[in-house]
C-alpha cells in the first residue's frame, strides 16, 4: 500500500538561519501521520535540517546529486557526499535542471543508479513542454523519458522510487494542469512502469504531481485516483502553508 508523500522543493531560497527558523515554526504545527514528508533544501542548508528533523519522522532531501563519486568536478556534490551527512532524497531531473543546466535523460538515468548505490530515495522528475503537449506528443515524451531513465535499474529498486510529473507546459506560460489532466498522466506514468516491469511493480511506485501544488488545491489533486503526493515549490517555503497541504 503506497503511502501519500509530500516533498518540498525550497529551489534557490533561504538561508542556515531561516532553515532553522522554518523547522522550529514547522515542528510546532507537525503532528506525525500516515504521510511522508521530505524538505529537499539547498546544500548549505541540509546539515541544520537533518540535525532539526531527527527523530521526527520528516526527512531531508538534497536537489541535485552528481553521478560520479568524486572527481575535477568543480561545483559538484556526489552521493556519498550527501549520505555522509544523513540525506535521505535526492530530485534528479527536475525540469529546471533539464532547462538550464543541460541535464539530459542519460544523465539522469546515471544519477539514478548512484543513488540507489547509496540508499538515497530519488524522486525522478518528469514531464513534457507546451509545444509537446500542444503538438500531441506529451505521452511520448514522458514514456521516452521514462525508458532512458530507467536503463539498468532493478525491480527492487523500483520499488524504491518515487516519481513526480512535472507539467513544464504550465509553468510561467498562463495555463494550468487541471487535477484531471494530471492523474491522467500520473496514471499513464504508472502503465509505463507496468510495461517496463510489472503490475506488482507499478503498483509499489509513489508518483507525485508537481505544478503549482498549493493548499487551495491540494485536495483535489489528492482525491485522484492516481496522485500519490506532491512536490511542492513555492508554498513548502512557509510551515503553514506546508502543514496545510501536508495535512491535506
Amino acid at each position: 500500500m503506497r503511502k501519500p508523500f509530500i516533498a518540498g522543493n525550497w529551489k534557490m531560497f533561504k538561508n542556515i538561519k531561516e532553515a532553522k527558523e522554518f523547522s522550529e515554526e514547522f515542528l510546532k504545527l507537525y503532528v506525525p501521520s500516515d504521510v511522508q514528508v521530505a524538505i529537499c533544501a539547498p546544500y548549505t542548508q541540509l546539515s541544520v535540517l537533518v540535525d532539526s528533523f531527527k527523530g521526527t519522522g520528516v526527512k531531508v532531501g538534497a536537489q541535485n546529486m552528481h553521478y560520479e563519486d568524486n572527481g575535477a568536478y568543480t561545483g559538484e556534490i556526489s552521493a556519498n557526499m550527501l549520505k555522509e551527512i544523513g540525506v535521505d532524497y535526492c530530485i534528479i531531473g527536475h525540469s529546471e535542471r533539464r532547462q538550464y543546466f543541460g541535464e539530459t535523460d542519460e544523465t539522469v538515468n546515471k544519477k539514478l543508479i548512484k543513488a540507489f548505490e547509496y540508499n538515497i530515495l530519488p524522486i525522478l522528475c518528469v514531464g513534457e513542454k507546451l509545444e509537446e503537449r500542444d503538438s500531441g506528443r506529451e505521452y511520448d515524451v514522458v514514456k521516452t523519458q521514462l525508458i532512458k531513465a530507467f536503463e539498468s535499474i532493478s525491480e527492487a529498486a523500483m520499488e524504491k522510487l518515487t516519481v513526480a510529473y512535472e507539467p513544464v507546459w504550465a509553468i510561467g506560460t498562463g495555463r494550468t494542469a487541471t487535477p484531471e489532466q494530471a492523474n491522467e498522466m500520473c496514471g499513464y506514468i504508472r502503465s509505463v512502469i507496468t510495461e517496463l516491469y510489472s503490475e506488482e511493480i507499478a503498483d509499489k511506485v509513489i508518483i507525485q504531481y508537481g505544478g503549482s501544488v498549493k493548499p487551495s488545491n491540494i485536495s483535489e489533486l489528492m482525491n485522484m485516483y492516481e496522485i500519490d503526493g506532491a512536490l511542492v515549490g513555492g508554498a513548502s517555503l512557509k510551515p503553514t502553508d506546508l502543514i496545510e497541504i501536508v495535512n491535506f
